[in-house]
């Protein structure tokens, strides 16, 4: 593992970052087209699951050191439940983790069919980490797709408006499971970048704790963070991860994914609702040779992450290793 730099991450908000002409320091661990990456340690084997490629709903990849990567030729989520678009259903970020009974919970977002300019997030379960996961009948999460005040039944009822992606999965050290995920407002397109340019749409990154089986609400889901100017049109991809001083970092990325302003950035809490204090953007386009990095997950442990950045005509995924406190982060190249 080889240290590249150490970053006061208070600095990397005033530069401004132009796209490079080569690649620098990082190579990415999957050259194809794999946006979105969540990752998950089972068995000392790590495993990753990536936004469709157009020909798998879900994308799957293991490795054994979290250096060398092998993408499988399979789908993970073959069969799709039929509040999807199945002639569009633009699957997006999965998220897996492992529940208390060994069984994998799969969180995925998808095009509705009712409303397939909007997506929603659902949920699927199997008996073995590489699947093939069971889509459950409902939407899990799915708030006011197309603003108009129209329901779609889901299991967890949730305000906000736009419909909602982007689910990432958290279990606190008393065992307490959350769901964090984005509330997709800029759907709702007016207009410009990523079509909220103007900023009015709201896309709050939202929390609402979860009984043990990952779906059934324990109660009311809260908004952590929601975009501001300096974010651009929106905030979106959280994870959620606790440090080794009993505070919170939340991950997420800003800006539209299509332009070179997309980053992966960060926030801090002394409790798992907020309120959380942004602590600056720690990988930007330009910073060890990344264009639109963006997409973090940051795996149970603390420690190793995932994220994808263009790369050729696709967004390929990259890994790195984290370390750090207060408003400094060391991140390395595995």
């Amino acid at each position: 593992m080889i240290s590249l730099q150490l970053f006061s991450l208070a600095l990397l908000i005033a530069p401004a970052f132009s796209a490079p002409t080569e690649r620098l320091d990082f190579t990415p661990a999957i050259a194809a087209d794999f946006p979105d990456p969540a990752v998950i340690n089972v068995r000392n084997m790590w495993y990753v699951f990536g936004t469709n490629n157009g020909k798998y709903n879900v994308q799957i990849a293991n490795s054994q050191d979290f250096n060398t990567w092998n993408v499988l030729a399979k789908d993970a989520l073959p069969n799709l439940p039929s509040w999807v678009n199945v002639d569009s259903a633009a699957v997006w970020a999965p998220d897996v983790s492992q529940l208390d009974d060994g069984t994998f919970l799969l969180y995925f977002g998808a095009a509705l069919a009712q409303y397939p300019a909007h997506r929603c997030i659902g949920a699927a379960t199997s008996a073995s980490i590489e699947g093939p996961y069971s889509p459950m009948d409902m939407p899990l999460i799915c708030p006011d797709p197309n603003g108009n005040g129209n329901i779609v039944d889901s299991i967890i009822n949730t305000s906000g408006q736009g419909g909602a992606i982007d689910a990432s999965g958290f279990k606190d050290v008393d065992g307490t499971r959350y769901i964090v995920y984005k509330v997709d407002g800029n759907s709702l397109g007016s207009g410009g970048n990523c079509n909220n340019g103007n900023g009015q749409k709201s896309t709050p990154i939202m929390l609402v704790p979860v009984d043990a089986n990952g779906v059934t609400p324990l109660g009311q889901a809260v908004t952590l963070l929601d975009h501001t100017r300096i974010d651009g049109p929106l905030i979106e991809a959280p994870s959620l991860t606790r440090r080794p001083d009993d505070s919170y970092a939340l991950f997420f990325s800003s800006n539209c994914y299509s332009s070179t302003l997309y980053d992966v950035t960060w926030a801090t809490a002394s409790n798992i609702s907020g309120p959380y204090s942004r602590k600056g953007p720690l990988l930007v386009t330009g910073v060890q040779g990344l264009t639109a990095p963006g997409g973090a997950t940051v795996a149970a442990d603390g420690t190793h992450v995932v994220f994808h950045a263009n790369y050729n005509n696709g967004r390929a995924m990259f890994t790195t290793t984290i370390s750090g406190s207060g408003s400094v982060i060391q991140y390395n190249q595995t």
